[in-house]
């Protein structure tokens, strides 16, 4: 399906765009602890209710 110098290339830039936004979260980190404090409630939130809508269309999906 792919060859291997397609899937080397995936790896590495998988890899390397992982190590950048380590390295641009550091760098930022107490600008987002300034300004985004809470959000992650929201994130929770969210979550809650795709996982709510994912189990309300399994429980009434006819048989």
């Amino acid at each position: 399906m792919f060859s291997q110098g397609q899937l080397v290339f995936a790896i590495f830039f998988v890899i390397a765009f992982i190590i950048l936004m380590i390295f641009s979260y550091r760098k930022d980190i107490k600008l987002h602890r300034k300004y985004y404090k809470g959000s992650l409630f929201i994130l929770i939130g969210f979550i809650i209710f795709i996982v709510l809508l994912f189990a309300l269309k399994t429980y009434l999906q006819p048989e």
